[in-house]
């Protein structure tokens, strides 16, 4: 698998993508922390996650227009320039009544982060091969948790030692060194769009072009089953992800009579097992076809969260639970992976940005909505059976469902996704 490194250009982006990660974790933990010293105000820390959350909802399929229409590498450089200077105002943040800055940032962040991350995924099959996608992937997984791993940690010691204006310039280096990284790539970013626009779209203007496109890649949901059934198994995962972020919290409190010291083990050990599953999961999953990887992989992952909440009443050594869900890590690296490999080889280029985008902002109305309902639910049953049916039964389900109904070679359908010219 790390042999796809010696790929310079895939190299280049994958490490642009792990040191801007690590930075997003070093200001994601550092900000909150800030923001509820500064304020002592629960509802002002929430506030920041609001203001991250509302691109995703609001902009995110949009924001796949343009990553359709510009070069990627182009508007990944441009991002990441653009983030280097718009954290910086953090640093003037020393006061509660300023603490406005913070949500301006954290909106403009999560804001650019909409062109950024679907440019990302719609650049990688253009770096590897098609066979290679699983393998590519599974090493994006392994950057991931490498910088949930790392980033946590610098970033609560950043913000302990130093302050907001510190955190602030660790993630604005990241997001310039990175930017560096991505511009001496050599592989064109300029997306493939023949076909993709009629003639009537383009006479119209460039906002009625965009609109026009925009509308098209929706549309791609109702032309191809894939699409269609990857839609249905991102949003299973999104209502269980949702429920499981309030209720976990809960499930320690209450099952394992953990506080938050607890809580920052699992979240360590579910991140090891990422890190573990990003180096063996092309080796267990040799000879298997994506859609193979993404059903076993979710089935494994349903059953293994419903052992992880049922295991202190098995065996009450927290040991136990931390493996446990270790190895839940390493599931979760396969199925992002096989996932993320028959969406980008079932999407023509022309399309990948918008596809991404409108996936991305999904999950986000989704995890939004499942958090409201865990949170309602959690008040009055029990976190056990709730995580389980909620969480572990949504995994379950969309396994089975990628088994039973994703074409057994991915790409099959995407010769019919190309819209006719008008």
């Amino acid at each position: 698998m790390f042999a796809l490194l010696r790929r310079r250009d895939f190299a280049l982006v994958w490490t642009a993508s792990l040191i801007s990660a690590t930075g997003d974790w070093v200001l994601f933990i550092g900000l909150p922390i800030y923001v509820y010293q500064l304020t002592g105000s629960t509802l002002a820390t929430s506030a920041m996650f609001v203001a991250e959350l509302v691109p995703q909802i609001a902009l995110g399929s949009v924001a796949g227009v343009f990553v359709d229409r510009w070069d990627r590498k182009r508007t990944m450089v441009v991002a990441n320039l653009v983030l280097t200077v718009a954290l910086l105002p953090l640093a003037f943040v020393r006061s509660a009544d300023l603490v406005w800055i913070v949500y301006v940032v954290a909106f403009t962040e999560s804001l650019l982060a909409r062109f950024l991350r679907p440019a990302e995924a719609a650049m990688l099959p253009r770096l590897v091969e098609k066979r290679d996608l699983v393998a590519a992937n599974s090493l994006g997984a392994f950057a991931a948790n490498t910088a949930r791993l790392v980033g946590p940690t610098v970033g609560g010691i950043v913000a302990g030692l130093y302050g907001l204006g510190a955190v602030a310039a660790v993630d604005s280096a990241t997001f310039l060194i990175a930017a560096v990284l991505v511009t001496v790539v050599r592989t064109s970013g300029a997306p493939d769009r023949a076909g993709i626009v009629d003639v009537s779209a383009v006479a119209a203007g460039r906002m009625r072009a965009c609109w026009h496109e925009w509308v098209d890649g929706l549309a791609l949901v109702t032309r191809s089953r894939t699409i269609r059934v990857l839609f249905g198994l991102a949003a299973l995962s999104s209502l269980g992800e949702g429920s499981f972020g309030v209720l976990f919290v809960v499930w320690v409190n209450r099952v394992i009579g953990g506080t938050a010291l607890e809580l920052g083990w699992f979240m360590t050990a579910q991140a090891v097992g990422g890190l573990v599953g990003g180096l063996v999961i092309v080796r267990i999953t040799r000879g298997m076809s994506p859609r193979q990887v993404l059903g076993v992989a979710s089935v494994a992952f349903g059953l293994l969260d419903a052992l992880l909440f049922v295991s202190p009443l098995i065996r009450p050594e927290i040991v136990v639970s931390l493996v446990v869900i270790g190895i839940v890590g390493i599931a979760g690296v396969a199925f992002m992976a096989g996932f993320n490999a028959i969406l980008q080889t079932s999407v023509d280029d022309a399309y990948r940005g918008r596809v991404f985008g409108a996936i991305f902002a999904t999950m986000a109305v989704l995890r939004l909505a499942s958090t409201v309902i865990a949170g309602v639910l959690g008040g009055i049953v029990s976190p056990i059976p709730l995580l389980i049916a909620m969480q572990s039964g949504s995994y379950v389900v969309l396994g089975l469902a990628a088994l039973g109904l994703l074409p057994r070679e991915a790409g099959r359908e995407r010769e019919n996704l190309l819209r006719e010219p008008a």
